[in-house]
């Protein structure tokens, strides 16, 4: 098909429909330099006020998909391969804790994941702060530790939908990365390239995360899941609270130590709160033929028996890392954020906490920016907690006393001490199947 880009980003400015084969021609044609950055980005401010249907999203998505490799996990490994993603928040280490759980309890969990840029950390960087280990595989070597552990997570593929990245990247410097139909797209297409049966969503909500409302959250998922089903996967989103970071640690080393807390069942409440409902969902989405309920048994029974942590342990070797949480890199200040007065904690604001991390050094403004392991915050005191003056609300692991204080003041500030004890509320605010 020969397309006139002009056209279609007339017809799209119009609120005018495109076929799929013209979405599909105009995505292909710009992964191959043949439609240039100005009209292309043209089509996405078009796309940004008047939106696309169902249709396009998914004729857009699929052409990303097929502008690289795909890879087909199921069929290599002659099983269902499940998948979990979340769409990022401050403090989020679920897939590290998930993935062992799954792969103890027999059910494959294949993952490409990202780096982090801005307040939410990426699951790579946190796993590179275990010495030695190694987040690039061939996808032989993939296919392999699959097979003999049960689990890998790996950096994506430069290969894989390489039509996401460039057009990611234009939306980011054109005010066109707020446009849900490519939000979706951008992350599904990753998904569906990367060859997973069956996925788990965790879209997160408020504060520290990108969907700030129920509604925006509950509008994206919708998305993803269409586009999911017209792909012929299984897929279900859980909608979680991102108003206060997950857990206690926000940082990279210490959220691994969080997570290796958690497989031994010492972990934070809401955190193991979450992981255990992903484990239960995607067990439920294998081919081992059990309910929800069955699922969330083997995956408490997975947590008591250690047999979720010796799965950790091989994986983390199979990757070249010592499992050992000692190697782990560790701050040489730490600083207490001490509580002002008698309270009870009403909310402590996830974004400020991650950008508290992040000037510490435990994230990222650039891509370039390097990354320091071994700087976070761990917040002791969560929503509905009592406390009293100079109690310890949290505490601050730095490189030095000057970057602590800092930190220390951000942090207290994003504290919020009350007389009466707010709501109660779970983790998991709605699910969308």
């Amino acid at each position: 098909m020969t397309i006139r880009p002009a056209e279609l980003i007339e017809r799209k400015r119009d609120g005018g429909e495109l076929s799929a084969g013209e979405v599909s021609e105009l995505i292909l044609a710009y992964a191959r330099d043949e439609v240039p950055d100005y009209q292309m980005a043209a089509w996405c401010m078009a796309a940004y006020f008047k939106g696309l249907s169902a249709a396009e999203t998914f004729a857009l998505t699929d052409a990303m998909i097929r502008s690289g490799e795909t890879l087909d996990l199921g069929a290599a490994l002659g099983r269902k391969v499940v998948d979990k993603h979340s769409t990022g928040g401050v403090g989020d280490k679920t897939s590290i804790a998930v993935g062992p759980i799954v792969a103890a309890c027999g059910v494959p969990l294949g993952k490409m994941s990202g780096r982090g840029l801005g307040h939410t950390g990426g699951t790579l960087d946190k796993l590179e702060s275990i010495p030695g280990f190694r987040v690039e595989l061939t996808t032989e070597e993939m296919i392999a530790q699959l097979r003999e552990v049960g689990m890998a997570i790996v950096g994506q593929s430069a290969d894989l939908v390489p039509a996401d990245k460039k057009l990611y990247a234009l939306r980011d410097v054109t005010a066109t990365v707020d446009v849900m139909p490519l939000i979706a797209s951008s992350i599904m297409s990753k998904k569906l390239a990367a060859g997973a049966d069956a996925i788990v969503l965790d879209v997160k909500v408020g504060d520290g995360a990108f969907m700030k409302t129920l509604d925006d959250a509950r509008a994206l998922a919708a998305q993803m899941l269409d586009l999911g089903h017209r792909a012929g996967k299984q897929v279900v989103c859980l909608l979680t609270d991102m108003d206060q970071p997950l857990g206690r640690a926000v940082g990279n080393a210490l959220e691994i130590r969080e997570a290796v807390d958690t497989l031994r069942g010492v972990g934070p409440g809401d955190f193991g709160e979450l992981v255990l409902d992903a484990c239960a969902r995607l067990l439920a989405f294998s081919d081992l033929g059990i309910d929800l309920a069955e699922g969330r048994r083997r995956a408490e029974q997975a947590l008591s028996d250690g047999s979720a942590l010796a799965v950790y342990e091989r994986w983390i070797r199979a990757q070249g890392g010592d499992p050992d949480l000692s190697a782990l890199p560790e701050a040489p200040v730490r600083m207490p954020v001490r509580a002002p007065r008698d309270g009870v904690v009403a909310g402590v604001r996830a974004l400020a906490v991650g950008i508290a991390a992040l000037e510490l050094g435990a994230g990222r403004r650039t891509k370039a920016d390097p990354i320091d392991h071994a700087v976070g915050v761990v917040c002791f005191a969560k929503r509905g907690d009592t406390v009293l003056a100079g109690d310890d609300l949290a505490e601050v692991h730095a490189r030095d006393e000057s970057a602590a204080g800092k930190a220390v003041s951000a942090v207290l500030a994003a504290y919020e001490l009350v007389d009466e004890a707010p709501p109660a509320r779970g983790i998991v605010l709605d699910v969308v199947e």
